[in-house]
């Protein structure tokens, strides 16, 4: 045998074993897939690809290969990842509005195989989870302008569905119009209550009427259909493509980073939380006496947990009383949150934790 044949023999046993744990591997991501369905997790985790990357190409030893290993392991994530994606199929997405809404969006970008169904009110999309109807619900629970979305929290507090996930979603709010409208033409504008708040500064230096509707992408439907060129609507520049209008202005939004946090919702499936999260959604009243609220807030601080964020709800049954929504930052299975939550109880008359997640992910 030549010595190209004993190198051709030696990359051939080197392929068959690499064949093999490719085979092990793609089954582990198979496994790995299956989880992320029934927990309702996007299939793109950045920050462990970087980790990936990072720490495997260390154990190229030379330095001249490091590259294309590192070209090796984004090729195979992304192998993974599509066949993963494969798994989405026949899972059903709830959101509320239209295609080309901001929740479709959001929807679409977590889990892009997955079918999803358009509800008219969150509502509707949180009940449709609760009733078998669909497997998980994208509702938006907070924009960095407008503030928190007050029926989606009210929801959150009131039923049993738990947050598997929350993620960031950049809003650009874009000024749309029939074929024939100019930027002058447009006398009147139509969106969503928020999507006209976050808009304001530019609604009124352009002195334009505002009609709310119920989504930003009926809205852009609606100026569609009625095809005249005193009305536009407020909306995404897919929502444009969708419906056939003309996008008359870019960037609206008085924020120009305008961020949308949408929740990822479903039933409670016993599993255990995802290890690497780790802040977690706490809601809770306290009792009717002076200084309850303080002490709860000092609970958590003695055992070492901080408060991203802290919000309170009117109770809807009960007069000038509220509930307290907050996002605390640690690991909610260890004993130390354990000991603060039976600690907290002390202060507070109902405390419920609502699921966990990782800040900061982008969509």
């Amino acid at each position: 045998m030549s010595e190209i044949d004993n190198l051709r023999k030696k990359i051939d046993d080197i392929d068959k074993q690499m064949a093999a744990l490719f085979e092990e591997r793609m089954n582990v991501a198979y496994d790995i897939g299956m989880y992320k369905k029934k927990n309702g997790l996007p299939i793109l985790d950045a920050d462990r690809e970087k980790k990936i990357i990072k720490n495997n190409s260390k154990y190229i030893t030379k330095p001249e290969l490091r590259r294309y290993y590192e070209e090796f392991l984004v090729d195979m994530m992304h192998i993974s990842k599509v066949y993963q994606q494969k798994q989405m199929e026949g899972l059903r997405i709830a959101y509320s509005g239209i295609e080309g809404s901001f929740a479709s969006i959001a929807a679409s970008k977590i889990m892009p195989l997955a079918q999803r169904i358009s509800f008219g009110s969150f509502t509707d999309a949180y009940e449709s989870v609760k009733n078998n109807e669909c497997d998980i619900a994208v509702l938006p629970i907070e924009n960095s302008f407008a503030g928190e979305v007050g029926q989606v929290m009210d929801l959150m507090f009131n039923g049993d569905l738990v947050v598997r996930g929350v993620y960031e979603l950049p809003i650009s709010h874009c000024l749309l119009g029939p074929d024939d409208s100019t930027r002058d033409s447009i006398k009147t504008v139509v969106s969503h209550p928020q999507a006209l708040s976050q808009c304001n500064k530019y609604i009124e230096r352009h002195h334009l009427k505002m009609i709310p509707f119920e989504n930003t992408a009926v809205a852009a439907k609606e100026v569609a259909q009625k095809n005249d060129i005193s009305v536009g609507a407020i909306a995404s520049m897919l929502t444009a493509k969708l419906y056939g209008l003309k996008v008359l202005d870019y960037d609206i939004n008085d924020s120009k980073d305008n961020i949308t946090r949408f929740a990822v919702l479903q039933k409670d499936n016993g599993e255990a939380n995802d290890k690497t999260d780790n802040t977690f959604i706490l809601m809770f009243t306290v009792k009717n006496a002076a200084g309850t609220l303080a002490r709860a807030i000092s609970v958590m601080g003695e055992h070492g947990f901080s408060m991203r964020v802290i919000r309170s709800r009117p109770l809807k049954k009960k007069n000038w009383q509220y509930y307290f929504y907050a996002e605390v930052e640690g690991k909610v299975d260890s004993k130390g949150a354990e000991a603060m939550l039976n600690h907290l109880k002390e202060e507070c008359e109902y405390i419920k934790v609502i699921g966990t997640f990782k800040p900061g992910i982008r969509l």
